[in-house]
């Protein structure tokens, strides 16, 4: 895996095609997209393209990727974690960084907790160390004081519909249409955001895929990550904001932390430059420990 085979590629993965996209230049950064049933596209960063050379893959199920044989079943957080640890072994990259976004945030956590080596970094992008409890609950108040606080506009009244609509979704084109409709309340301001979920809405396919209905918890196993880290998490993301970011960054052992104010939870749209700022400083401060 080079520089040179900038583009789209597939390989087979434990007897999957895994689609992947790959541009920029410099370390490998393997880029991991949320959901979970979205593919890479929405994640493209071009800043940091001049700094790594990102890996953009399709997760199984997304995009130009196979589906499982027990599809829209079988979507585990193991499943995605083990397929992105053989997608390493299959493409030969080494001293990798991995991205994880949201749901992709969980996939990458599990990859380097299960096996750091040929690793060199991870970021943890909108992301937490468990989501059980509470996690649903507080998401749902987070909405609703969205919907208040845009009383009588068009994006209260249809992120309002979406989320009451999540528990009935039972196809592909239920998933997009929530997500879609939800879209105003992952930014911190619609309304200074509104050409990107414009264009996002216009874009946006989802899939429907079902794991296993477990929360996802690796408290126990943080303090076992040797790896450096870098979490970050927009201030107004009403899904997985601060005080998630804040638990999982205190209990890494190596790690960077950063809260940017005028995100939600797509800081690399709302705030492209200092995100990719944050990502640029932690890939060249573990690269010179490295030479050390």
């Amino acid at each position: 895996m080079t520089d040179r085979l900038a583009g789209e590629h597939d390989v087979v993965v434990d007897g999957k095609r895994q689609h992947f996209f790959v541009a920029g230049r410099g370390p490998h950064c393997i880029v991991h997209s949320g959901g979970p049933g979205i593919d890479a596209k929405y994640l493209r960063m071009p800043l940091l393209e001049e700094h790594l050379t990102m890996v953009y893959l399709d997760p199984i199920g997304t995009g130009q990727s196979d589906r499982l044989a027990s599809h829209p079943a079988g979507y585990t957080v193991d499943f995605f974690s083990n397929q992105l640890l053989g997608f390493l072994d299959v493409t030969g990259i080494k001293n990798a960084y991995l991205l994880g976004h949201s749901h992709g945030a969980f996939v990458t956590l599990q990859a380097a907790l299960s096996r750091s080596t040929d690793l060199t970094g991870l970021i943890v992008y909108a992301g937490a160390a468990y989501t059980g409890g509470a996690f649903m609950r507080d998401a749902s108040a987070n909405i609703a004081s969205f919907v208040n606080r845009n009383e009588l506009t068009s994006e209260a009244d249809g992120v309002k519909e979406a989320w009451a609509a999540i528990p009935r979704i039972q196809s592909d084109s239920d998933y997009t249409s929530a997500l879609k409709g939800l879209l105003p309340a992952y930014f911190s301001d619609f309304r200074r955001s509104s050409t990107i979920i414009q264009r996002m809405q216009s874009n946006l396919i989802a899939t429907l895929l079902i794991g296993d209905n477990k929360p996802f918890d690796v408290r126990d196993r943080l303090t076992q990550l040797e790896i450096p880290s870098l979490v970050i998490a927009g201030r107004d993301d009403f899904i997985l904001g601060p005080q998630y970011a804040e638990d999982l960054a205190a209990k890494l052992s190596s790690t960077q932390f950063l809260i940017l104010e005028r995100s939600g939870h797509f800081a690399h749209l709302e705030e492209p430059e200092s995100f990719a700022d944050a990502v640029a400083r932690f890939v060249e401060g573990t690269r010179r420990v490295g030479l050390s």
